[in-house]
Parts: C-alpha cells; structure tokens; sequence
C-alpha cells in the first residue's frame, strides 16, 4: 500500500471504520462497483472477513448495492462522506454546547462522590435520588459490558430515573448491554422499550437478586426498595463493590439466567400472537407427525382445489437445526467460541458418530467429519443443517449473532466439512 493509501485508511479509521473496511471501501472508490468477491480479491482479505466487511459497511451506507447476480457494490462519494463528517461534527458540538451547564453540574456532583481511587471496596447508597446519580454515572463509565438482572416491573422504574436513556447511549458508543427479565403482559411496553438498544432476554423464573454489573469493575446491588422489603422507593438502599469475588457472583448469576432464557424477540411474538400448532416429533413414534402433516396437505389441497404445493424444505432443515443446536447448547459449557468449540469437541465424541476438531481459533474454523447429515444421496441436508446448528449453539450459549460458512458438500466424503465462525 502506497504512502497515501496508508494515511486514507487511517483518516477512515480514525472516523471508527475498521482497517479491513477501509481497506474494502477505498477499493471500491479507486475500481467502481465491485463483486464481493472481487473486492476481496483486490484487498487480499479472507473471503469471510470481507463479506462481514462489505455487510457492514453496507448497513453504515458507505456501500450500496447494485445489479443483480452477481451483485456489486458500489462506494459513497468521497465528498459525501466528508460531508457527513462534517455535519456529524457540527451536530457534537452543538449539543456540547447545549448540554455544556448540565454536564459542568454532574461533574461537579461526582466530585462530592466516591472516587476511582477511594481504597473501600464496598459502599452503600441510601435513596432513590442518590442511586440514580450514581448508576447513571456508573453507566457512563463503561467501555465493553453492561449485564443487568431485573425483575419486569422494575423495568418501568429504570424508564422513570432516566437509566433507560443511560444504558441508550452506553449501547450507541459501542458498550454491550444485555438485560435479563421476566417479560409479561403487564410489562409489554417497557420490554419493547428496552429490545431496542439492549440484547434482552425473558427468563422463566422470577429474578431474585437485582443487580448491574460494569465491565469488571463493580456490580451494584439491589438491598431495599418496593420490590425488596422496603415500604417506598425513598428507602432503596443498594449496595457498590469493587471486589472480584462479588463480581465474579454477580455475573456468574446473570450467566445462569441468560443461557436458558429465550430471546424478547421470540417471547414477544409468543404474547401478542395466538399459540402456533406444533407437530410433535419422539424418538421411535418420528411418522405420526409426518403422517398428521400429510393428512393436513391432503384436507388443504382437496379443499382449495390445489394440485401441487411446494414445501421449502431448507426452512424445516433449518428449523429442526435451531432446536437442536439450543439442546446441545444447554449441555455444554463455555463462554467463549473456544471454549463452546472445545465442548463441543467432547460433546460429539460422547454422543454422535461425528468427530469435530478445531482447525483455528481466529477467526474460529471447525471441521466435521463422518457427519450424520452428509448423507451421499442428499449432501445438502449438511450443507444446510450444521452451519445453523453451530451457529443456535454459538448464539444461545454466548448470545449477539454469529455467522457459520457454509462448506462444499462435496468433499465431505474424504476431508470433512470446514466450517468458519465469526461474530455477526
């Protein structure tokens, strides 16, 4: 890369577009609309990671897409580009500016609180007011991870303190959130509220310990208040610790109540739509429901007249994957895609007659070999099947989205099935 291509790519990177993607944006400027795989030919990126690339800066509207198939991208104009920044930046100082006596007033409030260098590692807080000062300043501080375990109806009373707006912005500067609860009827509202800036999750039991865990630096505990012995919010009392065990506890304890939670997406569907009809499969009764379900094709097409239908049967692979892939999940270990792989190691020994190994760990890359689904009359029942497994295991032992590449079925009769997975 020449000199000034060096400094455009860190010109771009300095506005928080990745190396990678500034490499694939500048390309499509000098080339014009380009196939993805052109452009990752051209960057001398991994395919994988230029089409995660080429998707984001898609959704970023750095990139559009254009033609058909093949479809290409083409880049936003250099100067349109400037232009948003320009505007971005005009935008952050008007609202420094405007926000220049509130935020002087909130500086000036936390000096009068505990400092990063106050040596007690645990401290109590009385009082709906100071407990919102503190969580909200809290909040601001975090630069990876924010996970808090609530109960539903507190959801309303982070809307009302302004918490809500807080864990908003941590999520718009990058900090991921994630949000465990009960989500009901009677708190519909607020749980769709929170789905659209945090990962939540609704967990079946009820959350006995309230609590939100900064990065790893502290967790703040939920002692008193409505919901925990006290009479009125004005007597919350909560509880601060910087100590490694007690945060160790409180995240071990969002852990426990994320993994078997399902997603808010999925339980708000199952609230304001009517019960689905599942067709129930057992092991040794597996033709019933096959047969139930051609007994209901027949009724349909005899009732409407209808001679042929055409079932999509990638979507049943993909479905019966899904389920399948949470199954795995929930007897597995790990937090991490390493650590999930390596489970899944020993879980495929113990339980199929299918060998997985770990070929690398950056971006994660897996091989299955003497797999179930690789049958030699329908190869593409693999090629569908175990990406989406991976990819259920991956997201419900871990959470956000992942993406799984999809192998050539046709070798998997001598090498396996290669699999790549990266964060979505």
């Amino acid at each position: 890369m020449t000199r000034q291509g060096a400094e455009l790519v860190g010109l771009l990177t300095d506005h928080g577009i990745p190396e990678k993607g500034a490499r694939i944006y500048l390309a499509a400027t000098r080339t014009g609309p380009q196939t993805a795989a052109e452009l990752a030919r051209v960057t001398t990126l991994h395919r994988v990671d230029a089409y995660r690339f080429i998707q984001q800066l898609t959704r970023e509207g750095l990139l559009r897409a254009t033609g058909g198939r093949p479809m290409r991208f083409a880049a936003l104009p250099p100067e349109a580009l400037m232009d948003r920044w320009i505007r971005t930046a005009s935008e952050r100082l008007d609202h420094l500016e405007q926000d220049r006596e509130r935020i002087l007033a909130r500086w000036q409030e936390s000096l009068e609180e505990i400092g990063e260098s106050d040596p007690r590692k645990f401290t109590i807080i009385e009082g709906r007011e100071a407990t919102r000062r503190f969580l909200i300043k809290r909040i601001g501080s975090a630069e990876r991870q924010i996970l808090v375990s609530v109960s539903g109806g507190a959801l309303a009373r982070l809307m009302d303190t302004g918490v809500d707006r807080a864990l908003k912005e941590a999520h718009a500067r990058g900090v991921k959130v994630r949000v465990v609860t009960e989500v009901d009827r009677a708190h519909l509202g607020e749980a769709k509220h929170f789905s659209g800036f945090t990962e939540l999750r609704h967990v079946e039991t009820s959350v006995a310990n309230q609590a939100v865990v900064i990065d790893r630096s502290g967790t703040l505990l939920f002692l008193s208040g409505e919901d925990d012995g006290g009479r009125t919010e004005e007597e919350q009392v909560v509880l601060w610790s910087s100590a490694r065990a007690f945060i160790d506890l409180a995240r071990e304890y969002h852990r426990r109540l994320w993994i078997p939670a399902v997603r808010a997406e999925e339980r708000l569907v199952e609230i304001e739509v009517p019960d689905t009809a599942t067709l129930l499969v057992v092991e040794g009764r597996e033709r019933e429901p096959f047969r139930r379900l051609k007994e209901m094709t027949g009724l349909g097409m005899r009732a409407t007249g209808i001679r042929e239908l055409q079932l999509k049967v990638p979507e049943l692979i993909q479905t019966i994957a899904r389920q399948i892939g949470r199954q795995i999940a929930n007897e597995v270990e790990g937090g991490t895609p390493t650590e999930v792989a390596r489970a899944l190691q020993s879980y495929y020994q113990a339980h199929t007659s299918s060998r997985l190994e770990i070929l690398k760990e950056r971006p994660l890359t897996v091989r299955v070999t003497n797999c179930f689904a690789c049958t030699n009359g329908s190869t593409e029942i693999g090629r569908v099947m175990c990406p989406r497994l991976l990819r259920s295991v991956m997201e419900t032992r871990i959470g956000s989205r992942w993406e799984v590449s999809k192998p050539d079925p046709t070798r998997h009769a001598t090498r396996g099935c290669v699999f790549s997975i990266t964060a979505g």
